[in-house]
């Protein structure tokens, strides 16, 4: 899978720029129709270009980023694919419940992280050193509540709760859970 922070940056990037066209785009009009004298108008097909432009870009971007979502094809064929390790992880007043202390994955294994909440609605990500976040799901009770990921890269993971469960919530985190080698 391709790695998230590359996801992150070549969409920060392309977005970024998209904006700055818009926003271009509306300085340019904005000059147009104020400045003084005669002619202090913006022609129709000038107006109408633009616009066209940036949805024919903004539909462009959209339809080039969504194949760079490395979980994607993931999701799409997830009945084809047979995880190499499952990790079965309970949830229950505000505590994660491991199946071991520490959860070995080697690089480039498909591990399902099937994750069961006995009492509240919480959240389940996995987050490098630098705090960066690899993914996250809602853990809801009652619902099948699963993910499958391929690791592409060594490194140790924390575990964190990334949805609002009460007061209590706050402190919801196991460090260095899943090591990656």
């Amino acid at each position: 899978m391709v790695d998230t922070t590359d996801v992150l940056l070549g969409q920060t990037i392309a977005y970024t720029l998209y904006v700055a066209a818009i926003l271009l785009v509306m300085a340019w009009f904005g000059y147009q129709i104020t400045k003084t004298g005669k002619g202090n108008f913006v022609k129709p097909v000038y107006f109408y270009s633009f616009v066209t432009f940036l949805v024919a870009l903004g539909v462009s971007l959209h339809l080039v980023t969504h194949a760079t979502i490395p979980w994607k094809p993931v999701d799409l064929n997830r009945d084809k694919i047979t995880p190499d390790k499952v990790f079965e992880i309970n949830i229950k007043d505000h505590q994660f419940t491991l199946p071991a202390n520490t959860l070995l994955v080697n690089q480039g294994e498909m591990v399902k992280f099937k994750v069961n909440s006995e009492d509240l609605t919480y959240g389940f990500g996995l987050f490098r050193s630098d705090n960066s976040m690899i993914f996250q799901m809602q853990v809801v009770p009652g619902h099948i509540n699963d993910i499958l990921w391929k690791f592409s890269k060594p490194e140790t993971l924390t575990i964190r709760s990334t949805e609002y469960s009460g007061w209590k919530g706050h402190n919801m985190m196991v460090k260095d859970a899943v090591v990656v080698k």
